[in-house]
């Protein structure tokens, strides 16, 4: 009899992957709609912007998925080593751009900029990957403080900027893959002891602008009756936020008819707070299916992982995984105020064109795995 073939490419995860992003497209367009109008802008301006990072990431999901993953394992240090030097051009003046805050995150080329962090996660998957997948006889301690140090130097560079948001993003992503890697528990244990301390001593000796932490403390003081300064900011954002959500109750308001929405009250809510948009105008009913469809798509990253044919493709699932799925719990839940305020986009739901293109690229990676799970 002869042998079933194998289908080379997981139509579920290309099109979840596909949905998702229209449905970004679409929210963007509503999010931005009225305040561009009020603006005298053209009300199309970051729909049309968001269509085209679309159609790039589409074409580079495809073109990542027919790329024989394998090939990476030879090259996974040389990536590791240019996004490093990516992460470090972006701060030199006159080359990265500069904001007037002090940060340096963003490459301008024309009427574009790219974020040189969001393909820095992709980069430090791919290292990871290569590294843990060479010793299949587990991680010894050595082997954990290279993997601990392979993951500070571009997570530093990405604080230094600062991006709080893709630096928490690394750690975790850095995290997962060493517990999947065969990490003994008690040596997990104590990593995750001491991110809790370090965490505490960041916030604690003021390493981080005042700002920042304003941000990430905000969700502690929600009943706070009257927050003063750059604290009632952060409190009034994230109120703002929750009466967007609230305010769609079970089937929503309609596409294009929440006021909140409308009017811009909600701040950055085509970036940050996109899931707002979503819970105005869709409802708990539509927002819940939004979240459903990126809670399939990462179920689909993690069962290709587990079909994967060695370990090198097993990690890089797991990375791809983590980067989507703690993004998509993190953005979410900073808007309903159970997460702290960080920016992290809600994956190809929120406006950017470099997220878009990251996270399409990632899930290429996948599709790249499961093309090859079988020989």
């Amino acid at each position: 009899m002869a042998r079933r073939p194998t289908m080379v490419v997981d139509p579920f995860l290309a099109l979840a992957a596909i949905a998702a992003a229209v449905i970004g497209v679409v929210m963007v367009y509503t999010a931005t709609r009225g305040p561009l109008l009020l603006a005298g802008t053209s009300p199309t301006y970051y729909l049309k912007r968001q269509a085209v990072f679309v159609v790039l990431g589409i074409i580079a999901m495809g073109i990542v998925g027919l790329f024989d993953y394998r090939k990476l394992e030879a090259f996974g240090m040389a990536i590791y080593g240019l996004s490093l030097f990516v992460l470090l051009a972006v701060m030199v003046p006159h080359v990265g751009t500069h904001s007037p805050l002090g940060s340096a995150r963003w490459f301008n080329l024309g009427p574009i900029q790219i974020q040189p962090s969001e393909f820095a996660v992709i980069g430090l998957v791919i290292a990871v990957a290569t590294y843990c997948s060479r010793r299949p006889d587990g991680l010894r301690w050595v082997d954990v403080v290279k993997v601990l140090a392979l993951g500070a130097v571009p997570i530093g560079l990405v604080m230094i900027q600062p991006d709080l948001g893709t630096g928490i993003i690394m750690c975790v992503v850095l995290l997962v893959m060493l517990a999947v890697a065969g990490l003994p528990t008690r040596v997990l244990v104590v990593l995750l002891v001491g991110a809790a301390g370090v965490v505490a001593i960041v916030l604690g000796a003021g390493l981080l602008h005042h700002y920042q932490i304003l941000r990430i403390t905000s969700f502690l003081h929600q009943s706070t009756a009257h927050p003063t300064g750059t604290l009632a900011g952060a409190v009034y954002n994230l109120q703002q936020a929750k009466a967007a959500i609230g305010a769609g109750g079970l089937t929503g308001t309609g596409l294009g008819h929440g006021a909140a929405t409308n009017l811009g009250y909600v701040p950055e809510q085509q970036t940050d707070f996109i899931f707002t948009a979503v819970g105005d105008q869709l409802g708990f009913i539509g927002a819940t299916g939004v979240l459903a469809v990126l809670l399939f798509l990462c179920w689909r990253v993690l069962r290709i992982g587990q079909l994967a044919r060695d370990d090198f493709g097993r990690l890089v699932c797991v990375g791809v995984f983590a980067f989507i799925a703690f993004s998509t719990f993190q953005n979410a839940g900073m808007t309903m105020g159970i997460m702290p305020i960080t920016g992290i986009p809600l994956p190809f739901i929120s406006y950017g064109g470099t997220a878009v293109l990251a996270f399409f690229t990632s899930v290429g990676l996948a599709l790249s795995v499961y093309a090859r799970r079988g020989g």
